[in-house]
């Protein structure tokens, strides 16, 4: 099966907004087996959208498009993908009276013009929106498969793991066998190392392949086998998993989904343990990361923003000598703030991140991309190592991040009492 994304947005091609959905959609595609040859882009214009649709189908099994289905005039997909098939929009009741639902919930009435988003094309099949009000669709026509997906990826992305991706299964499994894939997450190893030590794995690989990819301070491993059924598929993939666990398995924190972010709070909340974090150079980015895992609350007390050294003197308890002979950056002063976190609010641990994200603020001793972690449990000895990013500023935050979360980890799977000694290398 081949695929091809449009995209559809005059934003997206005045550079207002990222266009995440693609990547989005391609990784998952991709993890069914479902080859994405293509990806477009094109405004918000009825006749080029029809030129962009006469192209993908000369060329593409599968055509997915993100956007335009909101309840203005410039929102065009449904009407010019409908218009494109010779085939009418008709009313959903059902989804109708979801609308109607929805902004009586909220103590509003329903604009008039929201009626458009109840309008499925005739013979399509709706993709439940619990978060927006754009319901997604799914369409046969002329050979040819067509998704309609709403736009912000907040809809999106659930959207396509709780209704798209189970349908495509349904496709693969019954005209080409099982495809199923398992993802391996690794941290502390970039990809040309990791490549070296799978070459074989890699040269050698038919079913079920292997594919590398590298992404900001991580790198992950796809496994994808295709058998007759599930079960024969995962059957194919287990020992090849098992293998690379044995080459790599230090560096493996997490599979499929699970971000760092997932496999830190799996750690906590299996422990019944607590943790806070004092931020400096990235700004609540740790923070946010744990949050954004739901159920979070379990573990996650909260966190302290300490950018200027007053905040880190007077919030985190981060004596002023310390600050005056070490500097902010340093392997003290990151100790401290760990500490501080932790007692401050009351939690078993407590994590640190302070650095130079730049582009300036460097200095030859201490250059942009310096940043110090620390990690502190009352049963331990402090944790601080010392890192030295590249990049830009959001690259070295995202990093820095990372980094933080990671230690995390392995400190808390260490069970705390380990004895570790503080890393220091100035």
């Amino acid at each position: 099966m081949r695929a091809e994304i449009i995209a559809v947005g005059t934003e997206l091609l005045l550079g207002q907004i990222a266009n995440t959905n693609a990547r989005f959609l391609s990784e998952q595609l991709a993890r069914l087996g479902v080859g994405v040859y293509f990806h477009t882009v094109v405004g918000d214009n009825r006749d080029r959208l029809r030129s962009v649709l006469e192209i993908a189908r000369s060329r593409s099994d599968l055509i997915v498009l993100c956007g335009g289905l909101g309840p203005t005039e410039d929102d065009l997909t449904r009407e010019t993908v409908a218009e494109f098939l010779g085939l009418p929009l008709v009313l959903d009741a059902g989804v109708l009276q979801r609308l109607e639902a929805l902004f009586a919930s909220m103590g509003r009435a329903m604009p008039p013009n929201n009626k458009r988003q109840a309008m499925v094309i005739q013979g399509g099949q709706i993709l439940p929106n619990p978060r927006g009000t754009a319901p997604g669709q799914y369409v046969e026509a002329g050979g040819r498969r067509y998704l309609l997906l709403p736009g912000p990826p907040t809809e999106l992305e659930p959207m396509v793991r709780e209704s798209v991706v189970p349908l495509i299964q349904t496709w693969t499994d019954r005209e080409s066998g099982a495809i199923r894939s398992r993802v391996l997450r690794l941290y502390g190893i970039g990809e040309s190392a990791m490549v070296e030590q799978i070459a074989d794995l890699l040269d050698n690989q038919s079913n079920p392949t292997i594919a590398p990819l590298a992404s900001e301070g991580e790198v992950t491993l796809r496994l994808t086998a295709r058998a007759a059924d599930e079960a024969g598929a995962l059957a194919l993939i287990d020992p090849l998993e098992s293998e690379l666990r044995r080459r790599l398995g230090k560096y493996i924190y997490g599979c499929d989904d699970e971000t760092l972010a997932v496999a830190v709070g799996k750690e906590l909340a299996a422990r019944g343990w607590t943790v806070a974090v004092a931020e400096s150079c990235t700004g609540g980015l740790v923070g946010e990361m744990l949050t954004e895992v739901p159920g979070s609350s379990r573990y996650f007390l909260g966190g302290v923003i300490a950018y200027d050294n007053s905040a880190k003197q007077g919030l985190l308890g981060v004596p002023g000598e310390v600050l005056a002979r070490a500097g902010a950056v340093s392997t003290e002063t990151a100790a401290l703030m760990a500490e501080g976190a932790a007692r401050r609010l009351g939690a078993d641990w407590g994590v640190s991140v302070t650095g130079i994200a730049g582009p300036g603020g460097g200095t030859p001793e201490k250059p942009v991309g310096l940043v110090y972690v620390g990690v502190y449990h009352s049963a331990m000895k402090p944790w601080v190592k010392r890192f030295q990013f590249y990049g830009d500023r959001r690259q070295i935050r995202i990093r820095s991040a990372k980094a933080a979360l990671y230690a995390l980890w392995r400190r808390v799977r260490e069970h705390g009492g380990s004895g570790v000694e503080p890393e220091r290398r100035e």
